[in-house]
């Protein structure tokens, strides 16, 4: 599967657009990542925790927006793009979404 964030994929003809595939997932923090994270704050610096959750939600939702894609029989994704948004105080959802085709 290609996936890229352009309209286009160089070298590739877009054969058949399938339309719009999305993939997401929705991520609580953990009470005690929140202590950690308050503590690191006074000191600054990164904060792993929360590095490493967001990094496997954005796997997470690009993987469920590739099967989307391969059930409609794409072989590519173009336009792609992320979002997130707060679900409540201590949740936010990420959206991976784009355009499903075929391409030669």
């Amino acid at each position: 599967m290609i996936i890229v964030t352009t309209e286009e994929i160089p070298g590739k003809t877009i054969k058949k657009t399938l339309g719009l595939v999305r993939g997401n997932t929705i991520r609580a923090r953990h009470v005690g990542h929140d202590i950690s994270a308050a503590l690191k704050s006074l000191v600054g610096g990164e904060i792993r925790d929360y590095t490493k959750m967001m990094a496997e939600s954005r796997e997470q939702a690009l993987d469920r927006m590739v099967e989307e894609a391969e059930s409609l029989g794409a072989n590519a994704i173009v336009s792609v793009k992320f979002t997130t948004s707060m679900i409540m105080q201590s949740a936010s959802e990420i959206l991976a979404y784009g355009t499903a085709v075929i391409v030669e």
